[in-house]
């Protein structure tokens, strides 16, 4: 993906709206706009225009000599009637380089919404030397021109998705550069220690100014606490993102999706009384307090009647795996049942793990399984009772399934999952780093540069971000962003 030739995309989404917008970006941009618009009134060329300025024009056809005005839109075939006005009227603006949202000339063109003019404008720029834009090709070139560092060009799309006004919110404080700041803060920090640790190694005692052994715990411990500050906000800010995964799992016919589609309220999975229904995973997404909750209905686990229930029963495993949130369903108008038993007692319910919810369903019926029989089993377990019938216990479920989020979300930093992945393994180099104090300074050194590294990436900076990195962080965006 080259940075000198000029782009082009569509910048709005596909279909009939009120306005269709044409971004172009590249040192032909203006050029380029000139080529296909035609001003009402002086000056003629967009490179003349007062930048951020709004201006009338009209798509012209200018590939001969002599241009010919069609009234608004651009017929490579000479079918359209230039009587029969399709979209008189375009507004075009210009961002000059530096100051636009690439860092390069930028010229938008606005047309009346609908798929035929902006389709026909976009041809016309690719037939003149434009590219079509790649998937996030824009805001690559941003991070590119030093526009925006990594970490802010990929609150974009944490804009883009955001789902409720509190992640809109942590999207935003991402952007404006506050997580940017802050890792900038605790990499200087890195930094001077690591250069302190280092020049201490290459001069002969008393040659270069000293710090003990508790001076350099103590620094590493207070940019401890700040990755671990850090750390929390972008937890939060990922949960806001990506949302509190939870899947539904258990037997057969227990209620689970049932109990999906009370929580999204309506039918969005097939309920029969014929066990193993669900064969496929089947996910939904409900928003409780401005934080998504992503749901996950899973098959029934059991011996597997055929092939295809053999499939959907790992796929429902592979997803258990996965959650943040495992709520394990049992019908508490029937005795514990084996695989309830074995659920209860297995090393995967455990906090450290995620969080387990043993969710016993049909309270309103007579009980033969109660919370008490559960706690006798595995007195640590958090365990309710719900009738998706009557819809007791419901709401308790939202909140104990939000009980993963515990911590304050006004702070909270929309991070994707390799910016929060960064943060965790610099805290871990730093932790390695405070463990090696006492034996080798050269190992100290060694895990502050592996910590820094990692913010460093976290942030885009030097030759610690290579293209696969770019690549696979921007391929995620749409065209046009």
């Amino acid at each position: 993906m080259g940075t000198n030739d000029t782009i082009a995309a569509i910048a709005t989404a596909w279909g009939e709206a009120g306005v269709s917008i044409i971004k172009i970006s590249g040192s032909d941009a203006c050029q380029l706009a000139s080529k296909i618009v035609r001003f009402k009134h002086p000056p003629y060329d967009v490179a003349a225009s007062p930048p951020r300025l709004m201006r009338l024009a009209s798509i012209w056809d200018a590939d001969s000599d002599e241009a010919v005005e069609i009234d608004g839109a651009v017929d490579p075939s000479g079918s359209i009637d230039p009587e029969g006005s399709i979209d008189p009227e375009v507004l075009v603006v210009y961002f000059k380089a530096p100051s636009s949202y690439t860092g390069e000339d930028v010229v938008e063109i606005q047309t009346h919404g609908g798929v035929l003019v902006a389709q026909l404008c976009m041809e016309a720029l690719l037939r003149r030397g434009a590219r079509h834009a790649e998937p996030g090709e824009f805001t690559k070139r941003a991070f590119l021109n030093g526009r925006r560092d990594l970490s802010q060009c990929e609150s974009v799309l944490g804009i883009i998705r955001a789902r409720s006004a509190v992640a809109l919110k942590a999207a935003t404080r991402t952007m404006g550069g506050e997580c940017s700041s802050f890792a900038a803060d605790i990499r200087s920090e890195l930094l001077t220690l690591q250069g302190d640790i280092e020049v201490g190694l290459d001069f002969p005692e008393g040659a270069a100014p000293y710090r003990s052994d508790e001076d350099i715990s103590n620094a590493i411990e207070t940019i401890r606490l700040s990755l671990e500050d850090l750390l929390d906000r972008c937890s939060m800010g990922l949960l806001l993102r990506e949302g509190v995964r939870v899947v539904l799992t258990g037997r057969p016919n227990v209620g689970k999706s049932s109990l999906l589609n009370t929580l999204v309220k309506h039918a969005r999975a097939i309920v029969t009384a014929l066990p193993g229904t669900t064969r496929d995973v089947i996910e939904e997404v409900i928003t409780r307090r401005g934080i998504p909750i992503r749901l996950v209905d899973t098959a029934g686990i059991r011996a597997p009647m055929d092939e295809i229930e053999a499939s959907g029963i790992a796929k429902a495993k592979e997803e258990a795996s996965r959650a943040d949130v495992r709520l394990w369903l049992i019908d508490a108008s029937l005795p514990l049942s084996p695989e309830d038993s074995d659920y209860i007692t297995s090393e995967q319910v455990s906090p450290q793990s995620c969080l387990d919810i043993i969710v016993l369903n049909k309270c309103d019926l007579p009980q033969a399984v109660s919370e008490d029989d559960v706690r006798a089993i595995s007195p640590s377990c958090q365990v309710l009772s719900i009738s998706v019938k009557t819809g007791e216990g419901i709401e308790r479920l939202k909140e104990m399934i939000l009980s993963v989020t515990a911590g304050t979300l006004d702070g909270a930093l929309n991070v994707s999952a390799r910016q929060l992945a960064e943060v965790r393994a610099a805290l871990e180099s730093v932790a390695a780093a405070g463990a090696a104090v006492s034996q080798k300074h050269d190992a100290v050194a060694a895990c502050l540069s592996d910590a820094r590294m990692c913010i460093e990436r976290l942030l885009g900076l030097g030759i610690t971000v290579d293209d696969a990195l770019l690549d696979s962080v921007f391929s995620r965006f749409c065209v046009g962003k």
